[in-house]
Parts: structure tokens; sequence; C-alpha cells
């Protein structure tokens, strides 16, 4: 039997598959209320998709081996800052999926998400065993990147930098009828659809929120900063998409 000091998660004892897995969704239970002001079991339940009741008993163990979560069933549950956890680790899913993206953001991504996706996923590796260093070679995923123009990924990081700083782009565009126009925007996010790109922006030609393809845009610029104004932001824009009649 293996001991634990206080205040981390008991990663288990007997290594058979159904108490792996309890183990496992333990430690998911500590790494969710990390970080987080307040946690209900619901919460918890739809994202580990189990049942409030398993919650509920799956935060008394931990309790009551040490782990110092404060709160009750029916308010919610968070990890006090004193707790120690152990280091991150990752399921053989969770590095695919981490493997994936940043294959994707390779290839689809600008320079900027390139290089970052690069670098996690090289940190990840090297704190990673072998064996899921391995996995991560053997994974046969792949994002091609022939078909993308190559001047995409500059486009693709000039937009990220004009959300993140909040500054009116302007670019000639061509519309889904036909027409070329000139737009000043307040770039608000970018969206993914699948080797496609979208901006979301209040379009000042317009006078509302607006969609602009990616790779419609021509002749992009960066000018001034924009005004951080009520009914303009980026939570405005996603009532707007959420009110709009679903096909």
């Amino acid at each position: 039997m293996r001991r634990y000091h206080r205040g981390t998660v008991p990663l288990l004892l007997y290594p058979t598959p159904t108490m792996t897995r309890r183990a496992d969704r333990l430690f998911q239970i500590a790494e969710l209320l990390r970080g987080r002001r307040l946690t209900t079991a619901q919460q918890l339940a739809d994202w580990l998709n189990i049942s409030p009741r398993t919650v509920y008993r799956d935060v008394r163990d931990l309790q009551l081996s040490g782990v110092p979560i404060e709160g009750e069933a029916g308010i919610g549950y968070r990890l006090s800052r004193s707790a120690s956890l152990p280091p991150l680790t990752f399921t053989a899913d969770e590095l695919a999926a981490l493997a994936a993206g940043a294959r994707m953001l390779e290839s689809w991504g600008g320079a900027g998400f390139a290089s970052g996706a690069r670098g996690a996923l090289a940190k990840i590796a090297s704190a990673m065993p072998a064996d899921k260093r391995a996995a991560l070679e053997r994974l046969a995923i792949f994002a091609p990147s022939f078909h993308i123009k190559g001047d995409f990924s500059t486009q693709l990081d000039t937009l990220h930098r004009a959300i993140d700083t909040r500054q009116v782009v302007r670019f000639a565009y061509t519309d889904a009828n036909g027409a070329d126009t000139e737009r000043r925007v307040w770039p608000l996010a970018l969206a993914y659809w699948g080797a496609r790109w979208t901006l979301g922006a209040w379009c000042e030609l317009r006078g509302d929120f607006r969609n602009f393809g990616l790779e419609k845009m021509r002749d992009l610029e960066v000018l001034d900063t924009y005004p951080d104004q009520e009914g303009r932001r980026l939570a405005d824009l996603l009532r707007h998409v959420d009110a709009r009649p679903k096909r």
C-alpha cells in the first residue's frame, strides 16, 4: 500500500481496472477544482459524465483522505489554495488530443499560434514518461498545409494581435454577393470552422456585427485603437449570434 502526504490526491492503492478509473476521476475532480472560485456538483457531473451523487461521494472521500476541499453539497466546492497536488499528468486520450490540436494549429493557425503549439507540446513531452513520449511520436493524425496560401499565416497573426490590443482594422472585402467594399471593423473574435477562419467584428459600414471570411479579405491594415464601448463588446457579439434564428 502506498502512502500519500496530507493535501495530495490519493492516486490509488491496487491497480485493478475499476479502481484505476476511479483514481483518474478523483485526480480530475481535484484538477477541475484547482484555480476555480466555486464549482457545483452538477458542473463536475456534467464534465465527467457521472451523476451528482457520485460527485458527492468522491468529494467526501477526497476530503476524508486529506485533500483540502472547501464547500458543501448544494452550494459548491473549491480547492483550498494551500493544497499541494502532484505534478500534472495526462491520459493517452488527453495527450492525443493535445498533439492533434497542436498539429492543426501548426498548419492552419498563424505563426504565433504554431510556435506556441510546438513549444507547449515540447514542454509537455519533456515531462512525460518515455512510454507516453513514444505514444506522442506515434500519433497518426496529420494536418497537411499544402492547400493554405502563404500569406494566410501573417494575416491571421495580424488579426489576433488586433483583437488583443483592441485596434481597428481596415481591409478590402468581397461579400457573399460578389460586391467589393472597403471595411473598417472592430475585431472581436476569430472562429475556426475546419480549414476556414472567420473574423467576428463590429462593422462601421453596416453599423452592426458581421462575420468576415479571412479568405475574402485583401490589403489588411491595422489602424487606431477602438473604445471599450457598451453594446459592441465580445459578449454582445456572442448574444447577437445566439439570438439569430437557427436554420
